[in-house]
């Protein structure tokens, strides 16, 4: 005898309890969850990832000074980070250059997401320093999040689960796909 079911009416005690609750299946997040905090690093993953190809790391578009790429923990589908290639940790600490093309490429952004998505508004911003809430204090990086009238916004708030539609290299490849020839 088998401990498997022999139909989904005999998985059904599986799921648990029916209740009037809805559930989220996000078994793809686990990686992540077993991993734990991340542990420090060697290598700032903002200088590492510009050594390799483009979709191995989410990468949609790169500039002179700066670069384009997704966030690998996004808040929202296609939470883009725009990233000089210098490592310098404060917006203060940036070229004249670099803040004209990170503006520029936030532009850009901006543009190709609402091109691709029909996102209703964004969410820009800096975190500086670990005690402002950078994931990443050591490298600078300016954060797009595409945002919808639609949105899920309690899901993190009530039950800290994010709604993300689609996988980060489908998205990667969109957004550069739609990215305008330099």
């Amino acid at each position: 005898m088998t401990d498997q079911p022999r139909n989904l009416d005999d998985a059904a005690h599986l799921a648990g309890v029916p209740d009037e609750f809805q559930r989220l299946w996000t078994p793809h997040r686990m990686a992540y969850i077993e991993a734990g905090p991340e542990p420090l690093r060697e290598q700032c993953p903002f200088c590492e990832a510009p050594k390799h190809p483009d979709a191995e790391r989410l990468i949609v578009a790169r500039g002179e000074t700066a670069y384009v790429l997704l966030n690998l923990f996004p808040y929202n589908s296609g939470h883009l980070l725009v990233c000089p290639y210098r490592h310098i940790a404060t917006y203060d600490r940036a070229t004249p250059e670099e803040v004209a093309e990170i503006g520029a490429l936030t532009q850009t952004a901006m543009r190709v997401l609402g091109e691709t998505s029909n996102c209703d508004g964004f969410n820009l911003g800096m975190n500086q320093g670990a005690v402002a809430g950078a994931g990443v204090d050591a490298h600078l990086h300016q954060h797009i999040v595409p945002r919808w009238r639609s949105d899920a916004n309690f899901f993190p708030i009530i039950a800290k689960t994010k709604a993300l539609p689609q996988l980060l290299g489908d998205v990667r490849e969109t957004l550069a796909n739609a990215w305008p020839a330099s």
